[in-house]
């Protein structure tokens, strides 16, 4: 973090410092919400949580070596910055820390948003920008009101490129995590319907997808998903400048002969304007990240990279957060592919796929637990899942718990073998 006083955090949050003789004291490490992970020099941010009241907590993080901690009422006599709303005033000082490091040296921000695939790109993005000077990116899926300005918090002054992931469960998010750290580029990836039943519809989805473009500058750059309709009609919405990605022959840089081999891996050839094509071999498993890929590509060509360095770039990275296409080989032979992170139809449908293109000549077992903030939708759609799985010849489906059931239903009524597991 940029080091500020407690005087600086109380302007830059409209707060106070209680007791006041502490203004001159210096927040110099991580801001954090969790006092467990308080070090010495931190800001503790006391939420309210879910299961939580923040403040409970303060004196321990005081003890573990915060400067102070950022309350809406006094709880300690510890040194603290009091403010009308923690969350509004945690956003603020993220937002100070963005400014100041802007000033600093021109900070350069992409801001990554769709139904699915965040993470991976995010984590795929960060690998190839960070070629090209000092990078942050969010650890895990920090892509939430209290997540982005963690990461935001994190700049220095030497931070050159910022990845931030801008997640939404409801209308308006994304345009309240642009505020807090106003991107250059935006990259759309996917509209599906994740979060459908907070939502109420996708064309609402879509609506709060487009609030990233719509923030971006007239000089700045959308990267949209030519293959899905609904992103590609986001232009529309934007000042900046639009370069489309995908397998589409309309998208301005584009895959073809996309291939699998037998650990579901993918090799293709991307197209460039005006450059010649290129063959890129991924690590990463599972035929999407071809279009992450891309969208990585048209970000890293926007910032200078040769397209020879970001087709060795894209080729060198491995899964970069837990529990997302994560593949680990046994040595009785079994394969276990864990992409267990907070599914939704979408990117359920993906690991099926790529499940299926690294069966080789055994047997493919998919385990599916529920997906759920789906609403009205989500029978149907655990429906569909089961469809799919038998479509795609898989072995035996296996659901979790009541909410999964109509994936491992619909896979036994098409004549596969399906068990299901309530929990």
């Amino acid at each position: 973090m940029i080091p500020l006083t407690l005087r600086e955090i109380a302007i830059a949050t409209s707060g106070a410092v209680v007791p006041p003789q502490f203004s001159d004291a210096i927040v110099d490490a991580d801001v954090v919400t969790d006092s467990r992970e308080v070090g010495e020099g931190s800001l503790y941010v006391a939420r309210m949580g879910e299961h939580a009241d923040g403040h409970d907590f303060v004196d321990n993080a005081i003890a573990a070596g915060a400067t102070a901690s950022l309350v809406s009422r006094v709880v300690s006599e510890a040194p603290s910055v009091v403010v009308a709303d923690v969350q509004e005033a945690f956003a603020a000082l993220a937002r100070e820390v963005y400014d100041r490091c802007l000033a600093a040296g021109g900070l350069r921000t992409v801001g990554i948003t769709g139904s699915s695939g965040k993470t991976s790109t995010k984590d795929l993005m960060a690998h190839v920008i960070e070629n090209l000077g000092v990078t942050l990116a969010p650890i895990a899926s920090y892509n939430s009101e209290v997540g982005v300005p963690l990461t935001v918090s994190r700049l220095t002054e030497e931070t050159e490129y910022l990845v931030a992931e801008m997640g939404a469960s409801g209308v308006g998010h994304i345009e309240y995590l642009t505020r807090i750290a106003p991107p250059q580029v935006g990259v759309v990836l996917n509209v599906g319907i994740a979060h459908l039943s907070e939502f109420g519809s996708r064309e609402a989805i879509a609506h709060t997808k487009a609030g990233l473009v719509r923030a971006l500058p007239a000089e700045g750059l959308a990267v949209l998903n030519a293959d899905d309709d609904v992103v590609l009609a986001m232009a529309d919405q934007t000042s900046a400048r639009v370069i489309t990605v995908g397998l589409s022959e309309i998208a301005d840089i584009r895959a073809t002969d996309v291939r699998l081999n037998g650990k579901g891996q993918a090799s293709f050839t991307m197209h460039f304007p005006d450059e010649a094509p290129i063959e890129v071999a991924l690590s990463l498993h599972g035929e999407h990240h071809v279009g992450n890929a891309l969208s990585v590509a048209a970000v890293a060509q926007e910032w200078g990279m040769p397209i020879a360095d970001i087709a060795e770039h894209l080729a060198s990275a491995s899964a970069g957060s837990r529990w997302r296409m994560q593949v680990t080989e046994r040595a009785d032979g079994i394969t276990i592919v864990n992409d267990a992170y907070n599914a939704n139809p979408d990117s359920m449908r993906a690991a099926l796929r790529a499940l299926a293109s690294m069966r080789g000549q055994g047997r493919a077992i998919a385990v599916i637990g529920e997906m759920r903030e789906l609403g009205v939708q989500s029978q149907a759609e655990h429906e569909a899942i089961g469809e799919q799985a038998a479509g795609l010849g898989l072995d035996l489906v296996l659901s979790i718990g009541q909410g999964a059931q109509g994936a491992a239903q619909k896979f036994d009524d098409l004549g596969e073998p399906a068990m299901r597991l309530m929990m």
